[in-house]
C-alpha cells in the first residue's frame, strides 16, 4: 500500500482540541503533490496522524461561508 503524502500549506483555523491533544483544524493541504484544497479533519499533536476528514475546493468553501452567514 502506498503511503499518503501531504503538506499543510496554511493553517486557517484550529476549531477545537480534545483532552488527548488532537485538534480539529481547517487547513490548506496538498495531497500527494496535487494542487492544495481546503481540508477539515482531526490531527494528532505534531500532525503525525490524522482522522477522517473532508476536502473542499475554494468554490465549495465560499458556498459554505455564504450558507453559514445565513445560519441562525
Amino acid at each position: 500500500m502506498m503511503a499518503i503524502q501531504y503538506e499543510i500549506i496554511e493553517t486557517i483555523a484550529v476549531l477545537s482540541e480534545s483532552p488527548k491533544g488532537w485538534t480539529k483544524e481547517l487547513n490548506l493541504v496538498s495531497w500527494n503533490g496535487r494542487d492544495p484544497k481546503y481540508d477539515l479533519r482531526d490531527w494528532a499533536p505534531e500532525h503525525e496522524k490524522m482522522g477522517k476528514g473532508v476536502t473542499l475546493t475554494k468554490e465549495e468553501v465560499l458556498k459554505l461561508k455564504e450558507s453559514l452567514g445565513n445560519f441562525n
